[in-house]
């Protein structure tokens, strides 16, 4: 099975193309900068961060294109892609890119310092304070709502 899932920020803003021909798809090229830990012989714990090359087709790619920006956390999935090419020198170049299937804002629009996302919109409703005990508190009046009783 091939299946990837990665969240990270984007290191700049997404590059898109078209492809030519009668049915151009949109192809977005960017990149993720993964967090990754690793303990050290001395105990103390450093974060560094591995830089995945992505690339998203179609709608998928005109929604990273619409929404996303240099700095930005994203979820995606997909899975990994090998290929090679021959350079202009004539040397064989071998490639590893992720194919995002899904992708997914990883954070809120306020919490990503600003970025344009015009179009994306929180729609949920703030969630509830818990109370000393751990358990929310449900308002009084909502019984009817309750899928249960």
């Amino acid at each position: 099975m091939n299946k990837v899932v990665l969240m990270g920020r984007l290191t700049r803003d997404p590059d898109v193309r078209y492809s030519q021909g009668e049915n151009s798809t949109a192809v977005a090229r960017f990149t993720l900068a993964v967090d990754r830990r690793f303990a050290r012989r001395d105990g103390n714990d450093q974060q560094t961060a591995d830089f995945i090359g992505c690339v998203a087709f179609g709608r998928t790619a005109e929604f990273v294109e619409r929404y996303f920006r240099q700095g930005m956390r994203m979820t995606m999935s997909g899975r990994i892609q090998t290929g090679s090419y021959t350079n202009r020198d004539g040397q064989k170049v071998y490639t590893t890119d992720v194919v995002a299937e899904e992708v997914e804002f990883a954070e809120s629009k306020n919490s990503s310092g600003g970025g344009d996302n015009s179009g994306f919109r929180q729609t949920a409703a703030p969630m509830p304070s818990a109370a000393a005990d751990g358990f929310m508190n449900i308002p009084d009046g909502i019984d009817e709502e309750l899928p249960f009783n």
